[in-house]
């Protein structure tokens, strides 16, 4: 997985809208927090148009996420808020000079689409973290917006919660990957689709019924994601809709039942997804997973110090092939001087 730059004061953040409209007024406090921790926020050419539900057209959301794609003044792109839509120009979008030159992709919920596309097409590591929709408007800092800023600067991150009592304890170490439930679900056998073998998935969900989450879980059951997990996280699931009929099971029973007969650790309740308090995550990047009296989520900087030693090699190729070179040529010259006079 490749990581983007960190940010740095005077960097740029471009604002668009993948999916549902936003207001100017709705936006306002973000582009305040994000001004006051020194970065310049620019905009969308279409991020306040309006086309039922969606903010703008397919055609007028492609272009504003190509832009910030494509502009290299660009070091990071937020998504204002999440819906429904992103899946709808997905297959528009040109990443080529993204791949080149990655930067910063942040949002959570539909933009879901946007990270399950990029790991599986490109590696690159991109957050699932608030958005501009959730900022609080007395403007002042909680602990999403923390942990986003935190993430942003590349300050390690890790994270200890509370133990659920439906968790199964153990350890993982791998690739986190994931988002929204309903999404991922969406997403299966689609060329946006994730590997998670031997990776730790999270999940979340807001606003489903609960059979619902079950035809999910056992959708991914089925499908074979989750059988080679390292571990599985679960935040929230928020505002579960039920039947007349009663289901009969929570939904993170739901989900304790479909991963019952694995055996990797399961954390219930981690603080990301639609709640209040919404962790910034780094897919991609490889994190550690303790689930036991306590609960430790903590990411590696392991990814970063490779790519430096990577870019170091780089830099270093011509005097490596020059000492190679030298090395063989007088291994060689030994051996012509032993067979002449030896």
């Amino acid at each position: 997985m490749q990581s983007p730059p960190k940010l740095k004061p005077g960097d740029k953040i471009a604002i668009i809208a993948t999916a549902r409209k936003i207001s100017t007024d709705e936006i306002k406090p973000a582009v305040e927090i994000l001004q006051k921790w020194g970065f310049e926020t620019v905009f969308g050419r279409n991020l306040f148009r309006e086309n039922n539900q969606f903010a703008g057209t397919d055609n007028e959301r492609t272009e504003d996420l190509q832009w910030a794609l494509n502009d290299e003044s660009i070091n990071a792109i937020l998504c204002a808020r999440g819906g429904y839509g992103t899946v709808k120009i997905i297959d528009k979008i040109d990443f080529s000079k993204f791949s080149d030159k990655p930067k910063w992709i942040i949002g959570y919920s539909d933009v879901t689409v946007l990270h399950s596309h990029i790991h599986k097409n490109f590696e690159i590591e991109t957050l699932h973290a608030t958005m501009p929709i959730n900022f609080p408007k007395n403007k002042e800092e909680n602990e999403s917006l923390i942990s986003l800023r935190k993430a942003l600067t590349e300050e390690k991150i890790s994270y200890e919660i509370t133990p659920h009592p439906l968790n199964k304890v153990g350890e993982a170490d791998g690739v986190l990957v994931g988002g929204n439930l309903s999404i991922l679900y969406s997403l299966s056998a689609t060329k946006s689709d994730i590997n998670t073998d031997g990776k730790i998935l999270f999940i979340e969900d807001l606003d489903e019924y609960l059979y619902h989450i079950d035809r999910m879980m056992m959708n991914l059951k089925r499908s074979g994601k989750l059988a080679n997990l390292a571990g599985l996280v679960v935040g929230g699931m928020s505002d579960m809709n039920d039947n007349t009929i009663p289901y009969g099971k929570t939904a993170v029973e739901i989900i304790k039942e479909a991963v019952e007969e694995y055996s990797y650790p399961v954390c219930f309740g981690f603080q990301a997804g639609h709640i209040a308090d919404n962790k910034a995550l780094i897919l991609g990047r490889n994190a550690k997973l303790n689930v036991n009296n306590e609960v430790k989520l903590e990411f590696s900087n392991d990814l970063n110090s490779a790519k430096s030693l990577k870019n170091l090699l780089q830099q270093s190729k011509g005097i490596i092939l020059a000492i190679t070179a030298l090395f063989a040529f007088i291994y060689l010259f030994l051996r012509l001087i032993k067979y002449l006079f030896g």
